[in-house]
C-alpha cells in the first residue's frame, strides 16, 4: 500500500492498525491530523473496504484522492450485521454531515405538512420537524413555498382552522367572546372557537378530507361532497347546497392537473436523477391512487466523481430516513448498491413490503422518463441561476477593481461596522463575502473593550488590531501578544461554528478591507494594519449619505469615489455595507437587552445572583417575570412566597 499521498505522519503504526482491522460488516470513519471527521463509509468487510483506499492515486477518482490527501486518521465501528452498519452510517451522515459523503443538501430544514389529528380541535400546518406525537405528517417539499401554496389550497376547500392565524391563544380567546374572527365570515374556517357553529363530528370530517386529499383520495371526497349537496337541496338548504357545489367544483378542477396513469393503480414513488459538473438533481414524483399528486426536486452535494449507484443510494438512505409515508413500490431511474439490505430497511421502517425496481420498458419506464426530464429541466435552471449569479457578481467586483486600481479582483472582501448608543454596549461587527456572495461561517463579532465611550474610530482601531493580530499567529509570522484582548465574543460565528473550526479562517487576508466610516475611519484601519505589517491590503471607507441613498467610496488622501446608481459594484458595496450593520446591530441590541433585563432585577431588594438566574432560566425575559402570577414565581428554584410578592409588587 501507498501511504505517500495522505497527511499520515507514522505510516508503520498506520499500517499495524489497519492490518488488526476485522473482515467483518461495520462503519469506518476517515478524520484529517486535526481528528475532524472527513468520511463515513460501510462495508461488509471492513479491513478490504479500508485498503482499497491506498492503492495507485491513478486508480482513483479525483474526489476520492482529494479525500485520501488528507486522511491521518480512521476510527472503526464493528456491527453484528450488514442492515445495522446501513443504519449507523446514515446516523453518522445525518449527525457529523461529513465534507466527502454525498449529502441531501439542507436535509434537516425540508418542511412537511403536520395535521395534528391528536388534538380535539386538529390544525393544519407547516413543520420542518417530524415527531412520534400522534399527529399526520405529508411530504417532505422540497422548498417552504410549495407547502404555504398546498395549505393556501386546502384551507380554501375544508375550512380547517387557518394555519397561521389561529394559534391556540387566539382561539381560547374567541372561545371566551363566543364569537369568531373574520375567516369564518369569509368562509375559510367552520368556527370551532364557538361552541356551536360546528360539531366536534362535521370538523372531524374536514380533517380527515385534508388527509385523504393529500394521500392522493379526492374521488372519495367528491363522492361524499355530492351526496351531501344533493341532500342539501331536497332540505331547500339552497345556499349550503351552492357551497358544497363550489368545494366540488374546486377540487375537480385541481384533481384535473393531476395525470392519472391508466395502468397503475398502486402507490408509488418514482426517483430519477439529472447531473452535470458535480452537480446533481434528483425529482421525485409522488404517485398516489394511480394519481401524480405532487413532483418534488431535490439537490445533492458532494457527488463528484460518485457512481450512479452511489449516488441514489444515499439518496434514498438519507431521504427515507425521516420520511413519514413509504409506498410500498419503489421505480429507479438505476440500480443501487445493496438492494436488497435497502429492501429490508424500508419493510423494517414501513411495517409492510417495499418492492424496488428498475424498469426498463412500458408505462413504468415512462414514468421514470418523466421525472428524469423534470430532474434536468429542474438543473438546467439552478445552473442557469448560478451562472446569472456568477456573472453579475464578476462584473461588479470587475468594476470595483477598475474604479479602486487594485491589481486583480477582489476575491475575498471583509467589511467592518461599529454599533453602540452614546458608547453603550459599543460592538463591532466583521462580515465576509467571497467572490461576491457572503460566507457566513467566517463572520466574527467584537465587543469594544480598550476604548470609553462613543469612539467609533478608536474602537475601528481596536478590532482591525485584534483580527490581524490572530491573522498573524495564524500565519506564524508573530508569537502570541501579550496582553492581546481576548476574542471571547466569537467563541461562536454566525452559523454556530467552535473556536477550533474558526482559527483556520484567520489565516485567510481580505483582498480590500471596507470599513464603514470616512476618512478618519479608514486612518485608523490603515494605522492598525501598518502596525502590523499588514500594508499590502487597501482599506477603503463606506460613505452614506443621510437618507443612505448614497454609497462613496474613501480611500486615503484621495478624492471620494461617488458611485453611479445603476453601477453594479455599488449594488455589491450596499449589500456588503448593510451586511455588516445588520450583523453589528444585531449583537448590539443582544448585548444591551441582556444588560437591561440585569440591571432591573439586581436593582430589587432580595432577589441576588442565584435567584436572578433561576429567574431567567424559568422565564426568559423581563416582560414574561412581570406577566408571571404570584403562585408561579414563588415556585421557582430559590424563591420563597414573601420573595416572589416583594418581586411582584417591585415589577
Amino acid at each position: 500500500m501507498d501511504l505517500s499521498h495522505t497527511a499520515i505522519r507514522d505510516h508503520t503504526a498506520f499500517l499495524e492498525r489497519l492490518r488488526l482491522v476485522p473482515d467483518q460488516p461495520g462503519v469506518y470513519l476517515w478524520k484529517d491530523a486535526n481528528g475532524r471527521l472527513l468520511y463515513v463509509g460501510k462495508s461488509k468487510r471492513l479491513r478490504d473496504r479500508m485498503r482499497s483506499y491506498f492503492g495507485s492515486p491513478r486508480s482513483l477518482s479525483g474526489k476520492t484522492r482529494r479525500l485520501v490527501s488528507h486522511i491521518a486518521d480512521f476510527d472503526i465501528i464493528v456491527t453484528q450485521s450488514e442492515l445495522e452498519a446501513l443504519l449507523l452510517e446514515m446516523n453518522l451522515i445525518k449527525q457529523h454531515r461529513p465534507p466527502y459523503n454525498i449529502l441531501l443538501k439542507d436535509d434537516k430544514t425540508y418542511p412537511y405538512i403536520k395535521v395534528t389529528v391528536n388534538e380535539d380541535w386538529p390544525r393544519v400546518f407547516a413543520t420542518r420537524q417530524v415527531l412520534n406525537d400522534g399527529a399526520r405528517y405529508f411530504g417532505p417539499y422540497a422548498s417552504p413555498g410549495s407547502v404555504y401554496q398546498a395549505l393556501e389550497v386546502l384551507n380554501r376547500l375544508f375550512a380547517f382552522r387557518p394555519p397561521y392565524e389561529c394559534k391556540d391563544d387566539k382561539f381560547n380567546r374567541h372561545r371566551k367572546l363566543g364569537k369568531p374572527c373574520l375567516y369564518y365570515q369569509m368562509r375559510r374556517c367552520l368556527g370551532p372557537c364557538v361552541p356551536g357553529l360546528v360539531t366536534k363530528e362535521a370538523y372531524r370530517q374536514a380533517i380527515d378530507a385534508v388527509c385523504r386529499f393529500l394521500e392522493g383520495k379526492s374521488d372519495q371526497i367528491v363522492r361524499e361532497l355530492r351526496a351531501q349537496m344533493e341532500q342539501a337541496a331536497e332540505q331547500l338548504e339552497f345556499e349550503r347546497a351552492a357551497y358544497l357545489r363550489d368545494r366540488i367544483q374546486a377540487i375537480e378542477k385541481i384533481s384535473e392537473r393531476q395525470q392519472v396513469l391508466r395502468t397503475v393503480d398502486t402507490d408509488q414513488d418514482v426517483i430519477a436523477f439529472a447531473r452535470e459538473e458535480g452537480s446533481a438533481v434528483v425529482q421525485v414524483l409522488f404517485i398516489r391512487g394511480g394519481k401524480l399528486i405532487n413532483a418534488e426536486p431535490f439537490t445533492l452535494q458532494g457527488t463528484e466523481g460518485e457512481s450512479d449507484e452511489a449516488l441514489l443510494t444515499s439518496f434514498l438512505t438519507q431521504f427515507y430516513q425521516d420520511a413519514p409515508n413509504i409506498p410500498p413500490n419503489l421505480l429507479l431511474a438505476d440500480h443501487v448498491e445493496e438492494p436488497m439490505i435497502i429492501a429490508s430497511w424500508l419493510q423494517q421502517k414501513s411495517g409492510h413490503r417495499v418492492e424496488i425496481t428498475v424498469p426498463r420498458r412500458g408505462e413504468k419506464r415512462q414514468l421514470v422518463e418523466l421525472a428524469a426530464n423534470n430532474a434536468r429541466q429542474k438543473l438546467r435552471e439552478i445552473r442557469e441561476q448560478w451562472l446569472n449569479s456568477e456573472q453579475r457578481a464578476v462584473a461588479a467586483l470587475s468594476e470595483l477593481r477598475d474604479l479602486l486600481e487594485l491589481p486583480a479582483l477582489p476575491h475575498r472582501i471583509e467589511c467592518y461596522d461599529v454599533s453602540n448608543i452614546q458608547g453603550q454596549h459599543s460592538v463591532a461587527s466583521m462580515v465576509v463575502f467571497e467572490r461576491g456572495s457572503p460566507r457566513p461561517a467566517h463572520y466574527r463579532r467584537f465587543k469594544i473593550k480598550t476604548v470609553s465611550g462613543a469612539n467609533d474610530v478608536a474602537s475601528l482601531h481596536e478590532v482591525i488590531g485584534r483580527r490581524f493580530r490572530r491573522a498573524a499567529e495564524a500565519l506564524g509570522e508573530t508569537q502570541t501578544v501579550t496582553g492581546m484582548v481576548a476574542d471571547d465574543d466569537n467563541k461562536t460565528s454566525e452559523t454556530g461554528n467552535t473556536d477550533q473550526q474558526a482559527l483556520e479562517s484567520w489565516a485567510e487576508l481580505p483582498d480590500l478591507l471596507l470599513v464603514d466610516g470616512g476618512q478618519a475611519q479608514v486612518a485608523a484601519a490603515s494605522a492598525a494594519l501598518r502596525d502590523l505589517g499588514f500594508t499590502q491590503i487597501p482599506v477603503v471607507g463606506v460613505a452614506k449619505g443621510p437618507d443612505r441613498n448614497r454609497f462613496d467610496l474613501i480611500r486615503l488622501d484621495c478624492e471620494p469615489l461617488v458611485l453611479a446608481r445603476d453601477s453594479k459594484a455599488l449594488a455589491l458595496i450596499q449589500r456588503i455595507d448593510e451586511e455588516a450593520h445588520r450583523f453589528a446591530i444585531t449583537y448590539h441590541r443582544k448585548l444591551r437587552s441582556k444588560a437591561t433585563l440585569r440591571s432591573s432585577l439586581e436593582d430589587i431588594p432580595g432577589i441576588g445572583p442565584k435567584r436572578k438566574r433561576a429567574l431567567l432560566k424559568a422565564f426568559g425575559s423581563l416582560d414574561a417575570i412581570r406577566q408571571a402570577s404570584i403562585d408561579e414565581l414563588a415556585a421557582v428554584p430559590g424563591m420563597t412566597r414573601k420573595a416572589a410578592e416583594e418581586l411582584k409588587s417591585l415589577l
